[in-house]
């Protein structure tokens, strides 16, 4: 394999929409995506590899490997047909970056595309967000206008957006698609599934659909107490010793 490549089983869709959720900052992206394709039963329907991607392969429970990769799901809704692009990882060099997004950019415009959602994390520094706020960027009016009226908060951010989240947007409008990045806000987590329910909530009222944020809570729950408990040890360090810990040394 000397390029990068999408194997694909040739389908038709009505009105496709792209949402992407690859590695990213509090793995956001991929929180929100992983959850879409298991509470609407995505399908499978191709495979992106690239010798962009570093040099790994997956062992699997089954006992048998696979290559890193990109895979696109779907899910036929009412009037349109919801494709997810989630992987195992994004590629780490700037040319890797240029290749591959504009290689899936061209692929759903092929796919008669004309919006995609990129979904990322929006760090807020080095503390946990209680209440996530979601903001967003867009490359049309039309675009902007729809997000915004669903809770989506513009001109409020600044900085860069890094890999498959900002690149996309910027191809889809090379490609002449509508595209937005949707961030959640973040903040000194790795897994922050309180910012990926804020955006899934935002989500459902943007795609019409409805799904069971149970899971996510779980996370959520987990985190919170993960975080509780941190916090704890954190103050009983910080505490000066108590007269009756002072105990002699006996011999």
């Amino acid at each position: 394999m000397n390029k990068t490549t999408i194997y694909y089983r040739k389908k038709k869709f009505k009105n496709p929409i792209l949402v992407v959720g690859l590695p990213g900052i509090g793995s956001v992206g991929a929180l929100v995506c992983e959850h879409l394709k298991a509470e609407l039963g995505a399908k499978r329907f191709a495979t992106l590899y690239s010798p962009h991607f570093i040099h790994q392969t997956i062992m699997l429970k089954s006992g048998f490997t696979r290559l890193i990769s990109n895979r696109f799901y779907y899910k036929e809704l009412k009037s349109n047909t919801l494709i997810l692009l989630l992987g195992d990882t994004q590629a780490p060099t700037p040319e890797g970056q240029y290749e591959v997004n504009e290689y899936i950019a061209k692929f759903f415009k092929h796919l008669g595309g004309k919006s995609i959602y990129t979904i990322g994390g929006y760090s807020a520094g080095g503390s946990y967000v209680q209440a996530p706020k979601v903001f967003g960027v867009a490359t049309s009016k039309k675009m902007k206008d729809s997000l915004s009226s669903n809770g989506v908060i513009f001109g409020k951010t600044n900085g860069a957006i890094w890999g498959s989240a900002g690149l996309l947007v910027s191809f889809a409008k090379k490609y002449k698609m509508d595209a937005a990045c949707i961030m959640g806000e973040t903040g000194a987590l790795d897994i922050d599934a309180n910012s990926a329910k804020a955006v899934l909530s935002t989500l459902e009222k943007i795609l019409n659909v409805k799904v069971n944020l149970e899971n996510i809570d779980k996370i959520k729950s987990e985190t919170d107490k993960m975080l509780k408990e941190i916090e704890a040890a954190s103050k009983a360090q910080e505490s000066p010793p108590s007269p009756k810990d002072n105990f002699p040394y006996i011999r």
